[in-house]
């Protein structure tokens, strides 16, 4: 009967070797981390949607652009949203949805889409307002394209966030407790020139940020 053979010791690794093997698993983890910053880039690319983090907190960034939600309670509304072009503005805006229901205290989340037509760079500024008018103090948006003129590459075409909540005081206020049903509308702009000429400006809602001081277009 033959002998078995002696079972064999893995040799010990080199001090060297342990180098390379760390130095291996070191590119390893980094380059896995490089393509999920890419990833993550391809979307922050889009000036949009770092606001929209920052002001949310969503993806964990710190929200700094208003009030959060105070939580729901059993009261519900019905939001819907509108969407209009300046003709002298080549994109195409719309809602995503047309109308959702949110109950007071809640925040909502809800999409407009724009694509830019012309073949060149185009900036362009939205202005807003609620309706019915009595409703506007009640109605808190804390991130919103609105905040920050836009400008969409030639054919680029991007998802806009609005993120927003209904206080539930406006259930408690006699001239407000029983609409059932309010309307956020956009209306954007070449430059905030032309929507001072149009009236728009007059009954539109407080805007922050670059919106303060009129935007340069690009033509």
């Amino acid at each position: 009967m033959p002998e078995a053979p002696f079972p064999r010791s893995e040799p010990t690794p080199s001090p060297a070797n342990k180098q390379r093997a760390q130095g291996n698993r070191r590119i390893a983890i980094a380059a896995f981390g490089t393509v999920v910053g890419m990833v993550g880039l391809s979307f922050a690319a889009v000036p949009l949607y770092a606001a929209f983090c920052k002001a949310t907190g969503y993806n964990g960034t710190v929200q700094t652009g208003g009030p959060a939600a105070p939580g729901a309670v059993e009261r519900q509304v019905t939001v819907r949203f509108n969407a209009t072009t300046h003709p002298s503005l080549p994109w195409q805006f719309e809602a995503a949805q047309k109308a959702m229901p949110v109950h007071l205290g809640e925040s909502g989340l809800a999409f407009y889409r724009a694509a830019n037509r012309a073949d060149r760079p185009v900036e362009g500024v939205a202005t807003y307002n609620v309706t019915p008018e009595v409703v506007g103090k009640y109605f808190h948006k804390t991130a919103c394209f609105c905040f920050d003129a836009q400008t969409l590459q030639p054919g680029q075409s991007v998802e806009m966030p609005v993120s927003f909540w209904v206080d539930p005081e406006m259930a408690k206020d006699p001239e407000t407790r029983d609409i059932r049903t309010i309307t956020l509308s956009y209306t954007f702009f070449r430059t905030l020139a032309d929507a001072e000429r149009t009236g728009a400006l007059a009954s539109a809602g407080p805007h922050v940020g670059r919106m303060a001081e009129p935007p340069t277009a690009t033509r």
